[in-house]
């Protein structure tokens, strides 16, 4: 039986019906043919891979022989990778098969995914096609909410995967990156980059046992399991809880109280000065490094025209990506940047004594204080302006190193998502996952886009 292929079938089908949500930037010519490679290795009797046909989504600025990288900006349209990304090809020697390459934010600096470049499109949202799925890797999480497959990758600088997972129902995990070398849980190599320091590849799904799979393949360690709840205790530090939009308030309070009946103990905590250390070193980071990562990245690939980071800073096609890179261009940051990297060590102190004195698992909080907006085609400010309201929760722990998931928390009242996040000491990977599969059953509200 083709079951495999049949299934890839259905789904590349399904992609085609629902194309005005402008999920996938590509779909992957090959993946027919990889799917009846897989029903022949059935019928042979031989031995199966661990993810033996599961078809996932990949966020197009993560590299795939065969297909562009185009990370959803003019100048890359056709621009062809010299080989596949490790953390990807680990997925595909499993057995998962890509069914397409995902829309993004273009160059992933922003957190909308309203893209101006005319193959992209703005990227929109199941649960409500009028706003927006988060970004950067909003195509991911919009096709997966979709049912256009049932996982895939994003990438994650400062929250570019738990802010669309947030929006679009979804589990995910930023892993550990910490000071890099051991400290870093995946391969990073084969992304089109911002930030060496705090890029991540991030896998999200529908629940997180569904991640913690992809994690255990891409990871090379074994499957995390659900944690017990009794005991466990979660901080609380008010600076994540200021300033809530009404109903994610509601949604998180009725979140609290489920995971209190679970046995889960909340201890008030404080992170004095964190705010300021992030506002004085996330962005100079980010912004230094991508000047550097960028023309690295492009001199690594085949790059047979030559293209340059100004090339492509000069096509940029959203108005509030071409502001961020003229900055990089700029440049100019250098004694900025290592006062920056001073300032990370003393954020991850900071949490680390947070984490000893109180003796607890994770910080919790609401993944955005915000539910997802309406798409605003007629304001080209609204990307900026909206910035910072929806990582104002996810960039300190990035910023830091720190692995963090987000879990479906509940509803609004109009039917929107909102979710719930733990940031972890660098390391807690498996048992943050663990502890998110027992909070799953706790707060029992995922939710799954039904259109035909």
């Amino acid at each position: 039986m083709a079951e495999v292929l049949e299934n890839v079938q259905a789904l590349l089908d399904r992609a085609q019906r629902l194309a005005s949500l402008h999920s996938l930037i590509s779909l992957n010519a090959e993946a027919l043919d990889a799917a009846r490679r897989i029903d022949a290795l059935r019928a042979s009797g031989a031995p199966l891979p661990r993810l033996v046909g599961l078809s996932i989504i990949v966020k197009d600025n993560i590299d795939l022989l065969g297909m562009p990288t185009t990370g959803a900006t003019p100048t890359l349209r056709d621009f062809m990778p010299g080989a596949t990304a490790p953390a990807l090809r680990h997925l595909l020697d499993a057995g998962a098969i890509v069914l397409g390459k995902a829309n993004m934010h273009e160059l992933a600096f922003g957190v909308t995914n309203m893209n101006h470049a005319a193959f992209a499109g703005a990227a929109r949202n199941p649960y409500d096609a009028r706003r927006v799925p988060g970004g950067s890797s909003g195509g991911t999480a919009a096709a997966i909410a979709a049912g256009i497959a049932p996982a895939g990758l994003g990438t994650d600088t400062g929250g570019s995967v738990r802010i669309p997972a947030s929006f679009c129902s979804l589990a995910a995990l930023r892993p550990s990156v910490g000071n890099g070398g051991a400290q870093r849980r995946y391969d990073s190599r084969g992304v089109l980059p911002i930030s060496h320091t705090r890029d991540v590849i991030g896998p999200m799904a529908h629940t997180m046992g569904e991640v913690a799979l992809l994690d255990a393949v891409m990871s090379g360690e074994a499957v995390a399991k659900p944690v017990p709840l009794a005991g466990v205790r979660f901080g609380v530090a008010e600076m994540f809880w200021e300033g809530l939009d009404a109903e994610v308030a509601r949604v998180m309070e009725q979140a609290l109280a489920r995971l209190q009946s679970s046995g889960v103990v909340l201890v008030e905590v404080e992170l004095p000065g964190l705010a300021a250390l992030t506002a004085d070193t996330a962005f100079v980071i980010a912004l230094h490094e991508a000047g550097e990562d960028i023309p690295a990245y492009l001199a690594a690939a085949p790059n047979p025209d030559g293209v340059t980071f100004a090339d492509i800073a000069h096509a940029v096609a959203n108005p509030d990506v071409r502001r961020v890179v003229d900055h990089v261009l700029r440049g100019g940051m250098a004694r900025e940047y290592h006062l920056a990297m001073a300032n990370r060590l003393r954020m991850q102190g900071l949490y680390t004594g947070c984490f000893a004195q109180h003796g607890i698992d994770a910080l919790v909080f609401p993944t955005v204080v915000v539910p997802p907006p309406l798409i605003d085609t007629a304001n080209a400010g609204f990307s900026q302006e909206f910035f910072p309201v929806a990582i104002r929760n996810t960039d300190p722990g990035s910023t830091a190193g720190l692995p963090g998931i987000t879990l479906p928390a509940g509803w609004t009242a109009d039917g929107l998502p909102v979710g719930l996040a733990l940031d972890g000491p660098i390391g807690s990977d498996r048992r943050l996952m663990g502890l998110a599969m027992s909070m799953e059953a706790a707060l029992g509200a995922s939710g799954r886009f039904s259109a035909g």
